[in-house]
């Protein structure tokens, strides 16, 4: 991205996704969002609900079309319920998929045409446990493996039409893990990343220069256990 360029972001309220807001503001950049709450003052946004996969697809048409144009997409909206498979509603498990999975994929889907008439770039958000499978995880580790194989797919179905790169974060000191059972949630001694330092990265990823892709990228704090 250069100087005016317009990034959209999923999540862009909060987290990761609110740190890659102001990155791009302040590289310059026009970021625009989709949330279910407002992100900070000033940023053009459309309240969306990534488990309605068309909805978030209009959305995203929608605050293009009226913003005019876009060059790149970050989706780094997600969520998590752990819990063991038969301890987690069916709604509940199905919900972090359609969030983490399904919404990244339908966002994408309806942003292509824009980035493809830009040259744009992508970056999709999975996680460590796209890579390594823990328990009590089971929704989360399926939806972010999904991310990684969607991804990998996609990098190549668009290969010299619009960059993309794959994002794998360890944890970071977001409210990410604040609605968890206790026993789910970080210690207090956790070695977290702090998101503007994931949001670094992903402006590396959006900023090399036409024909270099960055394909991978696995960001977490020195010691913290999640990876490898």
């Amino acid at each position: 991205m250069n100087a005016g360029s317009t990034v959209l972001v999923t999540g862009g309220s909060s987290g990761l996704g609110a740190a890659v807001v102001s990155a791009v503001a302040g590289a310059g950049g026009r970021p625009l969002v989709l949330d279910r709450q407002p992100p900070a003052d000033g940023v053009p946004w459309a309240a969306c609900d990534l488990a309605d996969t068309r909805a978030a697809e209009a959305a995203t048409r929608d605050i293009v079309e009226r913003t005019g144009g876009l060059d790149a997409v970050v989706t780094a909206a997600g969520m998590d319920v752990p819990g063991r498979l038969a301890d987690v509603p069916g709604e509940t498990w199905d919900r972090v998929v359609t969030v983490d999975l399904l919404g990244t994929a339908a966002v994408i889907r309806a942003a292509l045409p824009f980035l493809e008439a830009s040259r744009g770039r992508i970056v999709t958000v999975a996680s460590t446990l796209g890579v390594k499978a823990v328990g009590d995880a089971t929704a989360y580790c399926a939806a972010k493996f999904g991310v990684v194989g969607f991804t990998r797919a996609l990098a190549a179905e668009l290969a010299g039409r619009v960059g993309v790169a794959l994002l794998i974060p360890g944890g970071m000191r977001t409210a990410f893990f604040d609605d968890r059972d206790p026993q789910y949630r970080p210690g207090p001694d956790a070695v977290l990343n702090d998101p503007a330092d994931t949001a670094a990265a992903v402006m590396f990823a959006l900023t090399q220069p036409a024909g270099c892709a960055v394909r991978e990228l696995v960001v977490c704090a020195e010691q913290e256990s999640s990876y490898p």
